[in-house]
């Protein structure tokens, strides 16, 4: 996390101005000691322990990761009330129809992408205002619920991927899992280039072959509909056509998405890894360690070192660190500096009696 607080001190409030101090007048005790093991990274308890299950996020795109199956049914069920709803409506909707229910489920895909060719359009009052409705569902289903899936769906095919790359190799198990957690994001990427890429030449084809147009205008149509300009101009009109975009389009439009998602996150990667490396390889300056120094007793600690280049990495903030010593402070109920058995006990028996106080008061 990078702010914008390189001129704030470590430790608001705790560190105070720097000066030269004598062996004499150096604090006894440390108030920070090395860190000899850390919890994995990557560990999160399941959901069977649910009190020491760790919140996904605070956000309610956070709470939003439902599972293959709430995905399939969150569209099953927009997709069916969608084309009920449109061929309830069809003969207020115009323009070049082929089968009732298969229309109504197309205009339901044209609609949710957002790609609105154009070819069939709401003519009335009710049809316009049920467009209105399912544009707006539709873009929230696919923002919040699709793109997870597709991302969900990407991750999995991530080993095929370096499993492939690495062919001719002799690659365990194991080195093929550290190079999809070093390369999650560019991985990502190149797979759903490859579907991308996939997907753009299927659709050309069948264009071409089904829907009988020219291999550029086939082009044109494809470039026009994952986009989602949907100029109108071209295309699909037939009922295998038709049959084939309910589908297509979906997975079309929303590949592409998280293909500029993905390109974007790899660019972050990048400039991240970029100022790791100049933070790691440039030369320490006593400047450096006076800005180190949190406790100001004139000598610099592995703890503290290792927080001033983590604030120059820009992966913690004086927010960040503000809030952990609060919650340190809170759990050294004896204000020696240092956690033990019986504080965190006693800390834990506090917070178990402060709401049996609150509720006496």
């Amino acid at each position: 996390m990078a702010c914008n607080d390189e001129n704030e001190p470590l430790l608001s409030g705790l560190a105070t101005p720097r000066t030269q101090k004598t062996n004499g007048d150096r604090p006894k005790k440390r108030r920070f000691r090395r860190v000899r093991s850390a919890p994995f990274a990557d560990f999160v308890p399941t959901d069977g322990n649910r009190e020491a299950a760790l919140p996904r996020s605070g956000s309610i795109f956070g709470r939003l990761n439902p599972s293959l199956k709430k995905v399939a049914l969150f569209l099953t069920l927009y997709m069916g009330l969608g084309t009920i709803c449109f061929y309830t409506t069809r003969t207020q909707i115009k323009g070049d129809k082929t089968n009732g229910i298969l229309d109504a489920l197309y205009f339901c895909v044209v609609t949710m992408t957002t790609v609105g060719y154009g070819d069939l359009v709401p003519n009335s009052d009710l049809a316009k205002l049920l467009a209105c409705a399912f544009v707006f569902t539709g873009m929230a289903l696919v923002g919040l619920v699709l793109t997870k899936a597709a991302d969900y769906l990407a991750e999995k095919q991530e080993i095929l991927l370096v499993k492939a790359l690495h062919m001719n190799q002799k690659v365990g198990e194991l080195q093929v899992l550290k190079e999809i957690e070093t390369n999650r994001v560019k991985y990502k990427f190149y797979t759903t280039l490859i579907i991308l890429v996939v997907l753009i030449l299927t659709g050309t084809i069948f264009l071409y072959e089904v829907e009988n147009l020219g291999l550029v205008d086939s082009f044109y149509c494809v470039c026009s509909t994952i986009t989602t300009l949907g100029y109108g101009d071209k295309s699909f009109s037939t009922e295998g056509g038709r049959i084939f975009a309910v589908f297509w389009i979906l997975a079309s439009t929303i590949c592409l998405a998280q293909c500029f998602l993905y390109v974007a996150e790899v660019n972050t990667e990048n400039r991240q890894r970029a100022l790791v490396k100049w933070v790691l390889s440039r030369r320490t300056t006593n400047v450096d360690l006076e800005a180190a120094d949190i406790d100001d007793d004139g000598v610099v600690g592995a703890a503290e070192f290792v927080l001033f280049k983590l604030k120059e990495m820009g992966k913690i903030c004086q927010q960040d660190i503000s809030v952990i010593m609060e919650e340190f402070e809170n759990l050294d109920v004896d204000q020696s500096g240092t956690l033990s058995v019986s504080d965190i006990s006693e800390a834990q028996s506090v917070e178990t009696r402060m709401p049996q106080k609150h509720y006496i008061e």
